[in-house]
């Protein structure tokens, strides 16, 4: 029986002159103490968040979709939907903890999946961003049109139409709003953005880990506090893109001004899915 197992296993060391002794069991034998706070000591804080904001205030396409989403549904609206996003950044956390984050860097053939799947939803959404700006010029035109058929109306026949009448032309489609989006469908493209991008797993495998200390004893808790940490500065990322969507459309910018932010949207995600298209692992 080891010395430090004691008498009968009780734990208490027998010793020469059976006063009990001091002596511990060896190290790697021992019950891990203070695993919590592994979570703290073991991460450079001080040089992690710097970088993280940083990395999270950079427009990417998860931040333009809330800068469009905050203009066009409002800053609320906006923020619920980043949920989604911050949905599927937990499972690539979660992921790169389990070492799955390394398969995906070391497998050509998964990267290549999840790559060109992202790469075909951003382009998707670029188009359809797009063409949405595009559609509201069209609208716009039919409208001029409608007013300017109306007041000939008018002018022919010598007085004014009725003001219901004014309003059921064909002005009214470039004045009605669109059809409200759900929720549920806004945090759905927000996970889809940020799951079908692999670079984005690499990052968490890549980026958490470099603010690990180099002694730690522990590496899955102090990685899963550095992920939490990253979703809550990219939350307040979010909150902010969205909070300026919404100022912008509490502004009450032009239609015109509308469309060409939604074009801009839709020409960056155009080239983020070309940029994606060229990275290489």
């Amino acid at each position: 029986m080891p010395i430090w197992m004691g008498r009968a296993g009780t734990g208490v060391p027998d010793t020469a002159d059976g006063s009990g002794g001091q002596e511990e069991p060896p190290a790697r034998l021992r019950a891990p103490r203070g695993t919590r706070g592994h979570m703290v000591t073991d991460v450079e804080w001080a040089a992690f968040f710097p970088a993280a904001v940083l990395l999270a205030a950079t427009p990417g396409a998860n931040q333009l979709l809330a800068l469009r989403n905050g203009l066009r549904h409002g800053p609320r609206a906006a923020v619920g939907a980043s949920l989604g996003r911050f949905g599927a950044f937990a499972l690539m956390v979660a992921a790169v903890a389990a070492g799955l984050g390394a398969l995906l860097t070391a497998s050509e053939v998964a990267f290549s999946v999840v790559k060109w799947g992202g790469v075909a939803y951003l382009a998707w959404l670029g188009v359809r961003t797009v063409a949405t700006a595009g559609r509201g010029v069209g609208e716009e035109r039919r409208g001029s049109r409608a007013e300017g058929a109306v007041a000939q109306d008018r002018s022919g026949a010598g007085g004014a139409a009725p003001q219901g009448k004014d309003r059921s032309s064909g002005a009214a489609p470039a004045l009605r709003g669109r059809q409200p989006v759900s929720a549920r469908r806004l945090a759905r493209q927000e996970f889809i953005v940020a799951a079908a991008n692999p670079k984005a797993l690499i990052l968490f495998t890549v980026f958490l880990p470099q603010f690990l200390s180099r002694d730690a004893a522990h590496v899955v808790l102090p990685l899963c506090a550095l992920g939490a940490a990253y979703i809550a500065v990219e939350f307040c990322c979010a909150c902010g893109y969205a909070a300026l969507g919404g100022r912008l459309k509490a502004l009450g910018i032009t239609r015109r001004v509308r469309r060409r932010l939604d074009a801009a949207t839709g020409a960056g995600m155009l080239g983020l899915a070309g940029w994606l298209a060229t990275e290489e692992r």
